[in-house]
């Protein structure tokens, strides 16, 4: 995979010929943190631990055999240092050159939402917002409720490719970060020369704004809107859809962001939040949306475009 303009990205937010003690190398800590998501570890401790005894691992993370590993606090400083945007930037260069890799002209974009759990408890005082996670809010989970956080993502459908992405409190709603989030992937289909086909969205994101911000938009209508209309697109609580044909099929379409948000998840430790605060859980989360796409990036140049969703493949 060529890191080079990650390289340039995160070497920029280092001192280098300033006063003072040199940083470690930038673009090793940026690769260990690759490293750690693609593996599965579970804390900064014992991503240093395994560094102390694989070789490998060294080698991959540009350590020298007798050189120590990277330390907890060298790694904390990384993620706050290069922070959100400058990682949405290396996000949104890879996306933009497999897309054009990939000659995609058109995109059925699909937007949805994943709850991320905060690594913290409820304030005793106030039960809606975290104790010594502050920025943390109360918010759906599935069909309960949990302290936490929300990634508002958008995809490409038919790569599964991640095209942007909004972390906010889990009790903002997702019409508020729809705009936002179609905003920003219209700024990276541009710069592929793609447009959008279509928008895909589950009924939550249900509003006029959205619905004339595209062309087609594929949204099911909940049962408080368009009362009395038989041709529209609606889905029950037994996730059966009514409507057009064409919709439903349209709207088949959906499910796929669901398992990209799985895969972030269990396969590239999105789940694994020891982090408080939003910045530092945007950060950590995004890469693991970092390695989803670097994923598709090394199937597609070893021409085994099968396995672009299975980092088992390549953590070897």
């Amino acid at each position: 995979m060529d890191l080079s303009f990650a390289k340039n990205i995160v070497c920029s937010c280092f001192h280098t010929d300033d006063p003072g003690r040199p940083p470690r190398n930038p673009l090793g800590v940026f690769r260990k943190f690759i490293v750690m998501r693609m593996k599965g570890v579970r804390s900064l401790r014992e991503m240093t631990r395994l560094l102390d005894v694989d070789q490998r691992l060294k080698r991959i993370c540009l350590l020298k055999t007798s050189e120590a590993a990277y330390s907890r606090s060298v790694l904390s400083r990384f993620t706050r240092k290069v922070g959100e945007d400058n990682l949405n930037k290396i996000i949104d260069e890879k996306v933009v050159n497999l897309l054009k890799n990939s000659q995609v002209k058109e995109v059925d974009v699909v937007l949805d939402v994943s709850f991320i759990k905060a690594w913290s408890i409820r304030d005793p005082i106030d039960n809606q917002t975290g104790y010594s996670d502050k920025d943390a809010r109360v918010g759906r989970a599935g069909r309960s409720y949990a302290l936490g956080y929300k990634l508002h993502l958008s995809i490409d459908h038919k790569l599964m490719l991640p095209l942007s992405s909004v972390f906010a409190s889990a009790n903002q709603n997702e019409k508020k970060h729809s705009l936002t989030i179609l905003g920003k992937a219209k700024q990276v289909l541009k710069g592929s020369g793609a447009k959008i086909r279509s928008l895909i969205a589950d009924s939550q994101y249900s509003d006029g704004k959205i619905r004339m911000a595209v062309d087609k938009t594929v949204i099911p209508y909940p049962a408080n809107q368009k009362r009395g209309f038989k041709e529209v697109l609606r889905v029950d609580k037994k996730f059966r859809s009514f409507g057009p044909e064409e919709d439903r099929k349209e709207y088949r379409k959906r499910p796929t962001i669901e398992a990209v948000n799985s895969f972030l998840k269990t396969q590239y430790g999105m789940a694994m939040n020891k982090v408080r605060g939003l910045g530092q859980l945007a950060s950590y989360a995004l890469f693991s949306i970092l390695c989803l796409v670097l994923n598709r990036e090394a199937a597609q140049n070893i021409g085994r475009a099968d396995k672009a969703v299975s980092p088992t493949f390549f953590n070897t």
